[in-house]
């Protein structure tokens, strides 16, 4: 009796993983809370790819939070056009982000926080995570988004945090189903989750 041998022509189809086109997007997803490391992370993931943009969506509301942004440009370091999207991700998407191999969103959360200030309701912001990454998988090249994970302390003492958190929850993780990768930042360490 002879081995038995594979034949690649025999395996079917739903037994062979896909190439990814090189026009294909991909998705990576960086979740950690405050100071732990995700930004720098991101940063790294973000660096293997030319051109490569940086999409911030803090906004120098006062004199601390600009100098915050003024020392993460200098982190970055050469080689990232930089954007300040506060709300218009989908848009800067769709005009944009196909002109850049990689793209970091740094972050999520605070890109909530502008939403839920610019009086979109919380019953809505579902819609508007839909449409960025319909915006991003519409793009060829790789992004990373960045956001914090809020769920893991005290429930917040009043109606108004709660609901923040709540409403952030919901959107990690409609992204993390979405994401072709997914890393959460403990302390400075990586684990990759997907």
């Amino acid at each position: 009796m002879g081995a038995l041998t594979s034949h690649p022509s025999k395996v079917s189809h739903t037994q062979r993983k896909p190439a990814r086109s090189l026009l294909e997007s991909k998705l990576i997803f960086v979740l950690g809370g405050a100071r732990s490391g995700k930004s720098s992370f991101a940063l790294k993931q973000g660096k293997t790819q030319s051109p490569r943009a940086f999409v911030a969506t803090a906004e120098a509301l006062d004199s601390e939070m600009a100098a915050r942004i003024q020392k993460h440009k200098r982190s970055r370091g050469q080689g990232w056009m930089t954007f300040e999207i506060p709300t218009q991700l989908a848009e800067w998407f769709t005009s944009d982000g196909e002109n850049f191999s990689s793209v970091v969103v740094d972050c999520l959360t605070l890109w909530l926080n502008n939403l839920l200030q610019q009086q979109v309701r919380s019953r809505q912001v579902p819609s508007y995570v839909r449409k960025l990454i319909q915006a991003i998988r519409g793009c060829p090249g790789q992004v990373v988004l960045v956001s914090n994970e809020l769920g893991l302390g005290l429930v917040p003492g009043d109606a108004v945090s709660r609901d923040f958190r709540d409403v952030a929850g919901r959107m990690n993780q409609v992204i993390a189903a979405e994401a072709d990768e997914v890393y959460f930042l403990v302390s400075g360490l990586p684990l990759r989750l997907k």
